[in-house]
């Protein structure tokens, strides 16, 4: 076994990134404060191909030398657009057919691993704030609130870890159904 070069990896070009097909997912940031948590959510983004990425409320937005930090680029390739009032977004979004979901812990939220992709439904994905997570206000706009299922004795996950399951699992559960 031996580790691939860089150039081994087929990497796509800036230019053949914004060309792509994308992944039928929308990522919103609402009032996230670490810069280093919103480049890896970039990354994240870039990786599987994200349609965009709305930054909302005190979010920062690139371009920002902290986010570059652990973006690595990825702030070129991703569509991002900042908003200041996430409700506009959801709004807006959901104007658009687009099924709008938190991912938080609430009465009768899907655990992730129990919830069923739509092949024909395009969904924005609603991450909070590190300290409050996804505001009330917001839940109440959502169309349903996804949840991570955690065993120990800590019940919150840093946000670009959350992230990071959350769009695996989608994107490995929309291919599946794609591959059907």
């Amino acid at each position: 076994m031996r580790k691939l070069q860089n150039n081994e990896l087929n990497r796509k070009s800036i230019n053949d990134f914004k060309i792509a097909t994308k992944t039928p997912l929308i990522l919103i940031l609402d009032d996230v404060r670490s810069l280093n948590n919103i480049g890896s959510v970039f990354r994240t983004a870039d990786s599987f191909l994200i349609e965009k990425i709305y930054l909302c409320g005190i979010t920062a937005t690139p371009p920002n030398k902290e986010i570059h930090k652990t973006a690595l680029g990825a702030t070129e390739t991703v569509d991002w657009e900042h908003y200041e009032d996430v409700l506009l977004v959801i709004e807006k979004l959901k104007e658009e057919n687009v099924t709008v979901l938190a991912i938080e812990q609430v009465e009768s939220a899907v655990f992730l691993n129990n919830f069923e992709i739509d092949s024909d439904k395009k969904y924005a994905l609603i991450f909070g704030n590190e300290v409050f997570g996804v505001a009330q206000k917001a839940i109440e706009k959502c169309d349903g609130c996804i949840e991570i299922p955690q065993l120990g004795t800590k019940h919150s996950l840093n946000i670009a870890v959350s992230t990071g399951i959350v769009v695996w699992d989608l994107f490995q559960k929309s291919s599946k159904k794609k591959s059907l």
